[in-house]
């Protein structure tokens, strides 16, 4: 994959210009994100990205295809295992359906496991993100972690709107009326994409490094 600056950065972005720094959690750096060669006195050119067989040191390297695809395996069953809890806490507190009674039952049973996989989809991704700054565990299993292309702290309400509201909902929705190209899409584009940003990426303006 390539791993250069290319077009979507914005001012502030951490794959353009210089390279950055953590300080106090949030990503800087002193060409304030030109992605084009700088004007006089800007920090001149910007070097390029990845340059060498190790990249240039300090500066964040884009994530893999297959480490985020190994990722969101690995989170989809840590939130399989979740609403698998849930259900049982709310069988043990007499909260799940009868299941001698039938096709009724069936189907309520049936929303149940919708409604806690739901849950725990929804509070999962946004909650680690929030309190590990762009990571969940299946991210940290594969070393790799999102980041805000304007070089913001990851927060709660963001990384809801990214996980939840485009990656899940949005995509969610598409992928019915598309029979699941949508989705398949979403998880491919990172293959052909300059920054291996997926179509989640592009609308929330994120990208995907190792840590």
């Amino acid at each position: 994959m390539s791993e250069r600056p290319g077009g979507g950065l914005t001012p502030g972005d951490p794959l353009g210009g210089e390279a950055p720094r953590r300080q106090d959690g949030l990503w800087s750096g002193s060409r304030q994100g030109y992605t084009t060669p700088a004007p006089p006195g800007a920090g001149g050119p910007a070097p390029q990205f990845g340059a060498g067989p190790a990249g240039l040191p300090g500066r964040p390297q884009l994530a893999s295809w297959i480490s985020r695809v190994a990722a969101l395996i690995i989170d989809g069953i840590i939130i399989g295992a979740g609403a698998a809890l849930l259900i049982g806490l709310l069988a043990a507190l007499g909260l799940s359906a009868d299941t001698t009674g039938g096709a009724v039952a069936f189907f309520a049973t049936a929303l149940l496991g919708v409604a806690a996989i739901t849950i725990v989809a929804f509070l999962y991704a946004p909650l680690m993100m929030s309190r590990t700054d762009g990571q969940t565990v299946g991210r940290m299993v594969l070393n790799i972690r999102v980041i805000r292309a304007d070089g913001r702290r990851m927060t709660f309400g963001f990384a809801f709107i990214r996980e939840v509201l485009i990656k899940s909902l949005l995509f969610g929705v598409l992928s019915s009326i598309t029979f699941g190209l949508a989705s398949l899409l979403d998880v491919l584009w990172p293959l052909w994409d300059e920054e291996n940003r997926a179509l989640h990426d592009l609308v929330v303006n994120t990208r995907v490094i190792k840590t």
